[in-house]
């Protein structure tokens, strides 16, 4: 039988995943921290990210892992939450390489997903996973760490890839249904300076490049997911604008996203840090986007 399992698969992108790949797996498995009925061949075991328990019995004959577990970036960043979103990701990753040696049953393939905003800030200079500038920065940091304690682990598994993630655009959920409803109440303008670049994916192309790297043989290695074309949020704001057609339309300034952010109990470099990221390792080796420019993602999208 097949068998994947997928770590926190309850939310956004894992929701996704398991709607893309049901057909194809015998049995799939969600590692989650709530309990939930099975439904046809996709079944939850609970587990809390960090200790071994009974889930661990789930890798006994898995072929592929994939691991989304993460505290949400979308949070205030006090000394409470960074600790939390490091050690999260840190603790599930350290955890999984536990089960697989318990297990005695070397995975065909595991699949980490960790974030584009491990690049500088860029908006002129397309970020490669070759040709790239790493910061040091909070966020990067957890990246670089994250990255660094998968590899450790490198060999328990056939193949163990990296996935940095650019933000994901699906009506599921994630970003874009926030965006897009900004954009109907007239909130259509450029935010900040408009000029920070936006790199993006879209749902589809997401769960086809995860299935593309099941088919590869690429081994050890890490893929930057996102399209190959990103935009400036002033373009994304204004194809959002007439994609909606509100009756005005407002930017928001720099003090204003900030002053938001505080409010809302997040932070403002979520929206105004400039990801200039470009997918050259999958365009290499030869994956075909379903939809690399903005316009036809979002003819596709509510």
């Amino acid at each position: 039988m097949k068998k994947l399992i997928i770590t926190s698969g309850t939310g956004f992108l894992g929701e996704v995943l398991i709607k893309h790949f049901q057909s194809q797996f015998d049995e799939i498995v969600i590692l989650s921290r709530t309990g939930h009925d099975t439904k046809d061949n996709v079944r939850y075991a609970l587990w809390d990210g960090k200790t071994l328990g009974n889930w661990k019995d789930e890798f006994t004959n898995v072929n592929t892992i994939i691991n989304l577990t993460g505290k949400s970036v979308d949070c205030r960043y006090n000394q409470k939450n960074k600790d939390e979103i490091l050690a999260s990701r840190l603790n599930s990753t350290r955890v999984i390489a536990e089960a697989i040696k318990e297990s005695r049953h070397k995975p065909a393939l595991w699949i980490n997903a960790t974030s584009a905003t491990i690049y500088n800030a860029s908006f002129e200079k397309a970020q490669t996973e070759e040709r790239n500038d790493v910061g040091d920065d909070f966020s990067m940091t957890v990246c670089k760490e994250w990255e660094k304690c998968f590899f450790s682990f490198t060999g328990l598994a056939e193949r163990m890839i990296v996935m940095r993630i650019s933000i994901v655009f699906g009506n599921e959920g994630g970003v874009y249904p926030v965006i897009s409803s900004l954009a109907k109440k007239g909130l259509a303008g450029k935010q900040g300076s408009g000029k920070q670049m936006v790199s993006w994916v879209h749902t589809k192309d997401f769960a086809n490049m995860v299935e593309w790297i099941m088919k590869t043989e690429t081994k050890n290695t890490i893929y930057n997911c996102c399209s190959p074309n990103p935009i400036t949020n002033k373009e994304l704001m204004l194809q959002l604008k007439e994609k909606h057609k509100p009756l005005f339309s407002m930017s928001t300034p720099v003090w204003a996203i900030k002053l938001g952010a505080i409010m809302l109990r997040t932070e403002a470099e979520l929206v105004l840090k400039s990801r200039y990221i470009i997918p050259e390792r999958a365009l290499n080796e030869g994956f075909q986007f379903t939809y690399p420019v903005l316009k036809e993602a979002l003819k596709n999208l509510n």
